[in-house]
């Protein structure tokens, strides 16, 4: 047997969307087209490496938090190892309040 065309990014895009609103392996296969193994290898890809929409070019999305302030985060996490995901934000913001009291 020959290994057949690779599938379009619609397709995966369809593999990807389908496996994570809880389609079975092989409902998915057959909406796409396409054998389970590929429907296994195409989705264990994209969560390796990120969403199929990060690996597009074009899509662009501005980040949540800027140099300056991923600068910041970094610091707090650097001092205190140990401080909890609930902890972190507040001791980031709370730097902020008194750095632009000043």
């Amino acid at each position: 047997m020959g290994k057949r065309k690779n599938l379009s990014e619609f397709d995966e895009d369809q593999i990807v969307m389908a496996r994570r609103l809880g389609q079975s392996i092989s409902k998915t296969a057959a909406l796409v087209g396409c054998s389970r193994s590929a429907v296994v290898s195409i989705y264990q890809k994209c969560s390796k490496e990120g969403t199929v929409v990060n690996r597009r070019q074009g899509h662009w999305w501005p980040g949540l938090i800027d140099a300056r302030g991923e600068r910041r985060l970094a610091r707090v996490v650097r001092s205190n190892r140990r401080a909890t995901v609930a902890q972190i934000p507040q001791e980031v913001n709370a730097g902020s309040v008194a750095y632009g009291a000043a």
